[in-house]
C-alpha cells in the first residue's frame, strides 16, 4: 500500500497526477516528467533533512497510483498532502493509505497532529476527510493557523488528526474486528 519514494516511479506517477481532476490539488505542480522527477529529488532530499515525509502509494499488485506527504514538518505536527491518480478514486486507496501513514507518522516517528488543509471548492477531498472517523475540523482551535493558511487568494478549510484521538479510533475498530471474529 505504501512504499518509499523511488525516483525510477516519477514517470508513472507524472501521467497519473497531470490528469484535470488531480492537477489542480497537487501541492507541487510539474509542467514536465523532468521537473516532476526534480521535485522528487527535493522531496527527497528535504526528507533527509527531517522537513517533509513522503511515500508512494501503491495498488493491489504494486505499482504506485499517488504519492501521501507530510510537509512543514516542524514540532511534531505537519501538514498532510494526499493525491491518487483518476483510475484509482472511489476504491479505498486514500483510506488505506491514510491509516498506514498515520500509524507510521504517531507510532514510529512520534508525532502528535496532523493538520489538514483542503481548498475550499474541493468537495472530493472534503468528503474523503469527513469519512475517516479522527478527523476534526480546526479553525476554532486553531484560528492564528487558519489565519495564517488563508491569507493569500486561495483559501482553505482546516482540519487536524490528533494522535489520541486517532489512536481511540482505531483501538475501537480493532476490537470490533475481533468481535467479530
Amino acid at each position: 500500500m505504501l512504499k518509499y519514494r523511488d525516483l525510477s516511479e516519477t514517470n508513472e506517477l507524472y501521467q497519473l497526477m497531470i490528469h484535470p481532476t488531480v492537477f489542480p490539488f497537487v501541492r507541487h505542480k510539474a509542467y514536465s516528467p523532468e521537473e516532476y522527477l526534480f521535485i522528487t529529488k527535493q522531496l527527497l532530499e528535504e526528507e533527509q533533512l527531517g522537513k517533509t515525509i513522503s511515500r508512494t502509494i501503491t495498488d493491489d499488485w504494486g505499482q504506485p497510483i499517488g504519492t501521501i506527504n507530510l510537509y512543514d514538518v516542524q514540532d511534531g505536527a505537519g501538514f498532510l498532502g494526499t493525491w491518487i491518480g483518476a483510475p484509482y478514486q472511489g476504491k479505498g486507496y486514500n483510506q488505506a493509505a491514510k491509516h498506514e501513514f498515520l500509524t507510521e507518522l504517531f507510532f514510529e516517528k512520534d508525532f502528535h497532529t496532523v493538520f489538514l488543509r483542503i481548498r475550499k471548492e474541493n468537495e472530493k477531498s472534503k468528503r474523503a476527510s469527513q469519512k475517516l472517523p479522527y478527523v476534526v475540523c480546526a479553525k476554532e482551535s486553531h484560528p492564528a493557523l487558519y489565519e495564517e493558511i488563508n491569507s493569500g487568494e486561495v483559501k482553505f478549510d482546516l482540519y487536524k488528526i490528533p494522535k489520541d484521538l486517532f489512536y481511540i479510533v482505531t483501538a475501537k475498530e480493532q476490537a470490533n474486528e475481533e468481535q467479530a471474529m
